[in-house]
């Protein structure tokens, strides 16, 4: 996946410029963007919380049991997904899709429960963020939110 880590790079290289132009104000025309492409590549479905690096390019908010880490053990033999049998299951494509990627051991890292709050918006902003906080030390430590999740999430 040269192509993804191209792009990550690429836009944790425009950071400065998003910056400059304010990133609340690049949010709905960037959404729109991320929507159309990630739509039309891996049918996303716009959690605001994008995983698809950690999920061989596979979104788990496909999964009809919207599950973001794993399986739900109801896999059928033929691999298909015991909701909807006629759809393969998004983990099987996602396990396939990361033995692709730099980074295999990443689909094992445990991704956090979905903020609905974010859904919609645009997860590349948050990357970069994201990017800009880690490099300034400014990512707050994980603390405790009102659900019991430890959560460090920039919005």
């Amino acid at each position: 996946m040269r192509l993804y880590h191209v792009f990550e790079g690429t836009i944790a290289a425009c950071e400065p410029l998003v910056r400059a132009i304010g990133y609340e104000r690049l949010e709905k025309p960037v959404a729109v963007v991320e929507r159309g492409i990630k739509g039309a590549m891996f049918d996303c479905q716009m959690c605001g919380q994008c995983a698809l690096s950690s999920t061989g390019m596979s979104c788990p908010m496909n999964c009809p049991k919207n599950l973001r880490n794993g399986p739900c053990g109801g896999v059928r033999a033929n691999m298909m997904c015991e909701v909807k049998p006629d759809m393969p299951c998004v983990w099987v494509k996602a396990w396939e899709g990361s033995q692709d990627l730099f980074g295999k051991a990443s689909i094992l890292d445990v991704q956090k429960p979905v903020d609905n709050q974010l859904k919609g918006k645009s997860s590349w902003l948050r990357v970069i963020r994201e990017i800009r906080a880690k490099r300034d030390g400014k990512i707050a430590p994980a603390k405790a939110t009102a659900r019991g999740f430890a959560s460090n999430t920039i919005r």
